[in-house]
């Protein structure tokens, strides 16, 4: 994809959007603006959901406009928005907003991980999607806050409220996953302002626990780790349902899909810093589409043999 980086003066202080999907005043998306204002070395801008938008993957607003209010954030340019991860993203990026485009789009920092398949549902994900779509270069950014959790343990906190909510963190905690961000950054700006950084993905980095411990960064690949859902039918009181008029069904988790190999959710779980390039869209298996290359052929065949009017 083409960027309009190759005009900025590499003298000139790197200008970052951050933006995310737990909204605007969610502490992952602060300690990281935070941060990167203390370093005196970014333009930070800011547009963000006014209100939570977990796992709205890439869903967009388009029938109605937006509505953009600004907000005030210490040492950045910050503004709050009607709609989702990738409409902010966007619009941050859209020359509209803001004076120019920035040079690095950052979703982040969600609090849960989105490694393996859950990147498929994650507004986060989609904030870095969206940039990297219009030509920017982006990182998603998340925090295996949960981590260490057992299944049941974390079913169980699921259960206690009726939407995902920000659970806070410690602050410390928020800053030092923030700063652990920081290398990886500064050396993706270091290679714009250069004109050297690919333009063929965007990267998914999930940060461990035990950020402040990490083992150190490590390129993974995406894995196919993911939470497994069932429905279970409930009236409003939580209860089985027995109305006649409507029905309701509330989403249960039933298990989870979790990589042996190396992959992202791997590498997470045992400590690292996991950095995935990745698309637009996933490419399928080699074995699926050798199977369909040699199977598509033969029914084609086998069906104008039975049905000579499509020879």
């Amino acid at each position: 994809m083409e960027s309009g980086i190759d005009s900025k003066s590499k003298g000139e202080k790197g200008t970052i959007l951050v933006t995310n999907d737990d909204g605007i005043q969610a502490p992952g998306l602060n300690a990281l603006v935070s941060v990167l204002v203390s370093t005196h070395r970014f333009n930070v801008l800011v547009c963000a959901p006014q209100l939570e938008m977990s796992a709205v993957s890439h869903s967009i607003t388009w029938r109605q406009p937006l509505r953009v209010e600004k907000v005030e954030m210490d040492g950045a340019t910050a503004f709050k928005a009607s709609g989702t991860p990738a409409d902010c993203a966007s619009l941050g990026v859209s020359s509209v907003l803001f004076p120019s485009v920035p040079d690095l789009v950052i979703s982040g920092i969600n609090q849960g991980s989105n490694c393996g398949y859950h990147t498929v549902y994650s507004g986060t994900t989609a904030g870095a999607r969206e940039a990297f779509l219009n030509g920017v270069p982006a990182i998603s950014i998340s925090y295996d806050c949960y981590g260490g959790l057992s299944f049941e343990e974390f079913e169980k906190m699921l259960s206690l409220i009726d939407i995902i909510v920000i659970v806070p963190i410690n602050k410390n905690i928020d800053s030092a996953a923030a700063k652990a961000c920081l290398p990886i950054i500064s050396g993706i700006i270091a290679e714009i302002k250069n004109n050297t950084y690919p333009q063929g993905c965007f990267l998914n980095m999930d940060l461990p626990k035990d950020v402040a411990n990490h083992k150190g960064y490590k390129v993974t690949k995406q894995g196919k780790s993911m939470m497994k859902i069932r429905w279970k039918q409930i009236t409003s009181h939580g209860q089985p349902s027995e109305i006649e008029h409507h029905l309701l069904f509330r989403r249960q988790l039933s298990g989870c899909q979790v990589d042996i190999d190396d992959s992202d959710h791997k590498s997470l779980q045992e400590g690292y810093i996991s950095i995935t390039p990745l698309g637009v869209l996933t490419h399928p298996d080699k074995d699926c589409k050798a199977y369909f290359e040699d199977w598509l052929p033969n029914l084609i065949q086998q069906h104008q043999s039975h049905n000579p009017l499509l020879d």
